[in-house]
């Protein structure tokens, strides 16, 4: 991407401020309308995240000092941490198998029902 094109999308990605709307959606939604291919689009998505879930873990992990002073919180955080991440890229590798062969119309539909 262009750093124009990445700048377009993350204002796409502004519009999850309105309640209701998904970040992720809007920056795909964003993405597809600016001709990036479905499998890139979701793809830059979940890249986009990864500043913001880095973000909210520092400011959880900074609110939580006092209990990081245990050895056995640090473990425990660890753990979470490594199954999380192992869940995740797994999870999102599914996700974009399923986009890539079906398209966005299900989480429209999804959205929509859950919505309603």
């Amino acid at each position: 991407f262009t750093w124009q094109l990445a700048l377009k999308i993350g204002f796409a990605q502004a519009l999850a401020m309105i309640p209701g709307v998904s970040r992720s959606g809007a920056t795909i939604m964003g993405a597809l309308l600016l001709k990036v291919e479905r499998r890139t689009a979701a793809e830059f998505s979940f890249f986009l995240a990864i500043p913001t879930m880095l973000a909210a873990t520092t400011y959880s992990l900074y609110k939580n000092r006092d209990a990081l002073s245990e050895v056995e919180n640090i473990a425990t955080i660890g753990i979470g941490f490594a199954v999380a991440f192992v869940t995740a890229l797994v999870v999102v590798k599914a996700a974009i198998g399923f986009i890539v062969r079906h398209g966005f119309i299900p989480f429209a539909w999804y959205r929509i029902a859950l919505g309603t």
